[in-house]
């Protein structure tokens, strides 16, 4: 059954508005999930979710309160609405809590330009099932593969509404398709495995299942006789598949909520040079086919494309309303949140700018040193931007590759390596992250 989810949201809004809030705001998200995992050629695990879920956010004077429920009926809803303002009493004061005003609402609503949503049918589950299955084969026919721990094929489709009691109505919806392989080469302890895994919006966009195993079973046998490196400080070069994470340090870090609390070891950075002054850091959030992709936050304002990060400067944190009004600023249209959450900022669709050299160039430019492909484990300080990462990958001498490592650690200052970045030109476009190979130089590693 089709729910009208912009009807679900305004009823809501209503229901709070009889129970006394002063304001409130809506989202509703109706949900399609199925996912099929297969193993040694035949169906381990299949699964399907299918649900609608309402989060209703009231403001009673300056307090606030959250209230979320699954169930679509009148009597729930009003239910929630009451427990919502019975909450709200009860909570502290919030100053900063409060919609938008209307003038500052987004007028252009609609996502369709986006591309967010597939239009195609929902694959059958024997589909997917074939999918994870030709994954699985494909990792088994690498020499080399001794096994193959799990292959999955997933599919979703969400549509969200959002209303608020300033006048706000949006509704859009969201797709995405996915196949991912675990592989395993060797035996003992000498067993070593990797992955592979891609998911588009569209499903035409996806790359074949053979290729995402064939990568897997790749990958994996690349890394037998994994040893740990020489101990020393030596440059590292963070592969594509793991770069992302160094600029999801410094998005934290210029989240509006950190900046607020005085947490961020970029605190007193705003208008100083965070990067190399060649580089820029480009948040797009209306970039088609990406999964972050949205015209306006859930606040109701107008989402737009700013520099972070311009020419190695940074420009401004990332802010929601309240954190905004918290340190004298305007929102930056980055609110998002849960059905069970008020607003918090997060970023959407970023882009660092590329280099001109490929990963190969930059190998050859190291010399000595350590190319990154997994880490695991974090032990970063919020407040001084110290870094320490467990990390495997390859070793590198005379700027070729000479033998897989594991069990290594690697160690800096956010702020020092990120001023030290020298990014390669193999960035994916597809995802919401857009960022290189980035190499490091002068990283402390922990080896044998």
């Amino acid at each position: 059954m089709t729910r009208d989810i912009s009807k679900l949201a305004e009823r809501l809004i209503d229901a709070a508005r009889k129970a006394g809030a002063d304001a409130a705001d809506a989202l509703v998200v109706d949900g399609t999930s199925v996912s099929i995992d297969v193993r040694e050629g035949a169906l381990e695990h299949a699964e399907r979710a299918e649900g609608v879920d309402l989060g209703l956010r009231v403001i009673v004077g300056q307090k606030q309160a959250c209230v979320s429920a699954s169930d679509t009926r009148d009597e729930t809803i009003t239910t929630v609405a009451e427990r919502a303002v019975a909450m709200a009493r009860m909570a502290p004061d919030d100053p900063y809590a409060g919609l938008a005003d209307p003038a500052q609402l987004a007028t252009a609503r609609d996502n369709d330009p986006l591309e967010l949503a597939d239009p195609s049918d929902e694959p059958s589950p024997d589909a997917l099932k074939a999918d994870a299955l030709a994954a699985e084969a494909a990792a088994r026919g690498v020499s080399g593969v001794s096994q193959v721990q799990s292959a999955s094929a997933a599919y979703g489709r969400r549509r969200l509404a959002i209303a608020a009691s300033n006048g706000f109505a949006g509704a859009y919806g969201r797709t995405d398709r996915m196949i991912s392989c675990v592989a395993i080469a060797g035996e003992g302890t000498g067993m070593e495995r990797d992955y592979a895994g891609e998911s588009r919006v569209f499903q035409s966009d996806l790359p074949s299942a053979e290729e995402i195993g064939t990568l897997a079973g790749t990958r994996t046998v690349e890394r037998i006789g994994a040893r740990k490196p020489a101990t020393g400080r030596f440059p590292v070069l963070y592969d594509e598949r793991v770069a992302a994470s160094l600029i999801g340090h410094l998005l934290s870090a210029i989240n509006g909520s950190s900046v607020a609390r005085g947490s961020s070891w970029l605190r007193d950075a705003l208008d100083t040079q965070v990067l190399p002054e060649h580089l820029s850091l480009i948040e797009d959030p209306h970039r088609k086919r990406v999964t972050a992709s949205r015209l306006f936050d859930v606040e109701g304002l107008p989402t737009q494309k700013r520099a972070v990060v311009d020419q190695g400067r940074l420009t401004g944190w990332t802010l929601d309303l309240a954190t905004a009004r918290q340190l004298g600023m305007t929102s930056t249209a980055n609110a998002s949140r849960s059905v069970s959450s008020k607003p918090s900022p997060s970023i959407s669709n970023v882009a660092l700018t590329q280099g001109e050299k490929s990963r190969d160039d930059l190998i050859r430019d190291m010399g000595t040193g350590l190319l990154v492909t997994s880490m695991i484990g974090s032990t970063i300080n919020p407040t001084t931007g110290d870094y320490s990462r467990g990390a495997s990958g390859f070793w590198v001498e005379n700027g070729e590759i000479a033998y897989p490592v594991n069990e290594c650690t690697i160690a800096g200052n956010l702020r020092e390596m990120l001023m030290r970045i020298i990014p390669a030109n193999d960035a994916r476009q597809h995802l919401s992250r857009v960022v290189p190979s980035l190499l490091v130089e002068g990283m402390m590693i922990a080896g044998s």
